[in-house]
């Protein structure tokens, strides 16, 4: 039986980076991402499709980043959502990891 990989949104304001992004993401065996450049997009995989991680990437206003999240949580409350302001493959792989690994332990605590 295969292992359920994790889903990420990842939304960007810059086509190149999100593809590298997105890129990044899809490498990994545990992994899988979809992209939005707008807002819109984002709202609409976010309704077709169940995220565990919302990953806001650079070029994102402040006020879109607060609506964004307020939507996201409302409908998911359990929704992990990370800001990715870049510097490498690496860094982006950790912020995952330690989020995932944080949502892991906040579970164990509660059962």
């Amino acid at each position: 039986m295969d292992a359920v990989k994790v889903n990420i949104l990842a939304i960007g304001r810059h086509q190149e980076i999100l593809e590298t992004v997105l890129r990044i993401i899809n490498k990994s065996e545990n992994w899988t991402a979809q992209g939005a450049l707008t807002d819109e997009e984002a709202m609409a995989l976010f309704d077709r499709t169940k995220f565990d991680i919302v990953l806001l990437c650079g070029g994102i206003q402040e006020e879109c980043e607060q609506v964004l999240r307020a939507a996201f949580t409302q409908k998911d409350p359990e929704i992990i959502i990370i800001q990715h302001y870049g510097g490498g493959s690496g860094l982006l792989s950790n912020e995952i990891i330690h989020a995932l690994s944080q949502r892991i332990a906040k579970q164990n605590s509660i059962s």
